[in-house]
């Protein structure tokens, strides 16, 4: 092997653990020194609620009327993007006892083609329904997962001098919250040993958002980079207006990502974008390891996909320098776990297939004559996850003992393996030429063959 590639691949690991340990440090102290939130006045806004809907039988009624009982002066609407149950028929009556509840029909061939799409049919149909004359930048779109709930205070925050109160901030993203993440059983027709593994994972995504994604965001808030997400995204109209002029349509058709990709154009087209995290939106966390590899993986491949943006984000004028820094960084990091996979597996690999023929047991022996670097590789690794434990414990389950946060503290860090699982699957994707998907089975709706898978 070349001097020169044996030296970059030996500096790697550390050049990979120092960003880690750099970016884990700046969202840590970013969530832990936050500021309270100030509430501003949320009659000043019109607000509307996006609900894209794909076969949500199970839960579509439950999520509008919330969303109508909580925040009576908005309206819903309800995108139908050409379901097989009675998701439209569900709605449809709901409709006709509440004239703020909109249902927006989707149907094939034109239907199916993606969230965005779905998104973009909602945002013509608003531009219609709005008098002549309306002052657009004080009109809020807020997409809501068809199974989210959103937090009663949370319009006011949005609202504030720090969020939509700013006439610079184009968009805002709350909070994503667990609601099952207590959940004792999630599967209950299942034994012990199911449910336990479905506990962890459960309670993992929980911390994964509560703390670990909610302190990225905050550091983001610093660098001028801060993300939407798909639930609980809310965006000033006239934004959305003014991306739909630069790029045809506010949410891009066929992207995997489309959320992250929005906050990308907001950026791009002048907006500052911002993270509240003193409210939130509530989903389900998913407790099949399968269900939730087949949702990370299409996140992995729009995550490959914003890549092509990098040239954008760098000669932008709009996107200061810490915040190409950070987007960047993002965009590596699916790239980085194949790499790391691929380096592992050479690493690990080698050795193992020496060893298999008799003639490999230097080579291992090499490998463990470096234990104590290795040690404080793994030490460095794990410790940054364990001290999200604690964190969690203080702010989300104070219930839970000290100990037991250490545990979720590890399990973050073994739950985090995932993320080089998916990165592959979402690159071979891309290079099959795969872009399409199927939803996420809710925990609500029976088993069926076939949709929880990702589509060619």
């Amino acid at each position: 092997m070349p001097t020169t590639l044996t030296a970059v691949l030996a500096v790697y690991p550390f050049v990979l653990l120092l960003g880690f340990l750099v970016y884990w440090a700046g969202a840590r102290r970013a969530y832990v020194r936050r500021a309270p939130v100030v509430p501003g006045d949320a009659s000043r806004f019109d607000w509307h609620f996006f609900v894209p809907c794909r076969d949500e039988e199970a839960v579509v009624a439950t999520t509008v009327t919330r969303l109508r009982t909580g925040f009576p002066a908005s309206d819903v609407w309800v995108i139908d993007d050409d379901s097989d149950d009675s998701t439209g028929d569900i709605v449809t009556a709901l409709a006709q006892d509440d004239p703020r509840v909109h249902l927006v029909r989707r149907r094939r061939p034109h239907a199916r083609t993606g969230k965005g799409a779905a998104l973009n049919t909602a945002y013509d149909r608003l531009g219609e329904f709005l008098p002549e004359g309306a002052d657009r930048s004080r009109v809020v779109v807020c997409v809501v997962d068809a199974d989210g709930q959103l937090e009663p205070g949370a319009l006011e925050l949005v609202s504030g001098p720090a969020a939509l109160g700013d006439p610079e901030i184009g968009g805002v993203q709350v909070g994503v919250r667990m609601r099952n993440a207590a959940d004792r059983r999630p599967f209950p027709e299942r034994g012990r040993p199911v449910n336990a593994v479905a506990r962890v994972l459960v309670r993992m995504q929980d911390m994964e958002f509560a703390v670990s994604n909610a302190g990225m965001q905050l550091l983001r808030n610093r660098t001028g980079s801060t993300g939407l997400g798909g639930n609980g995204q809310f965006t000033r109209l006239s934004a959305l207006d003014r991306i739909g002029e630069a790029e045809r349509r506010p949410w891009q058709r066929g992207a995997l990502l489309e959320d992250y990709e929005l906050g990308l154009h907001m950026l791009l087209a002048g907006y500052r974008t911002t993270h509240v995290a003193d409210t939130w939106v509530s989903q389900e966390a998913l407790p099949s390891t399968r269900r939730l590899l087949t949702q990370r993986t299409r996140w992995a491949q729009g995550n490959l996909q914003c890549v092509r943006y990098a040239p954008r984000i760098v000669a932008s004028r709009h996107i200061t320098g810490r915040g190409v820094l950070e987007t960047l960084y993002t965009f590596v990091q699916p790239l980085a776990h194949l790499l790391t996979l691929v380096l592992t597996l050479l690493l690990l690999g080698g050795p193992a297939l020496g060893v298999a023929r008799g003639d490999g047991a230097n080579g291992l022996d090499g490998l463990l004559v470096h234990w104590p670097l290795m040690l404080i590789l793994a030490a460095a690794s794990i410790v940054p996850f364990l001290l999200w434990g604690p964190v969690y414990r203080r702010d989300h389950a104070p219930d839970a003992s000290f100990a037991k946060s250490l545990l979720w503290g590890l399990a973050l860090w073994l739950y985090a393996y995932h993320l080089f699982v998916v990165s592959a699957r979402g690159f071979v994707r891309m290079l099959r030429g795969r872009s399409g998907w199927a939803k996420t089975r809710r925990n609500a709706e029976p088993l069926v063959a076939g949709e929880t898978a990702l589509e060619s």
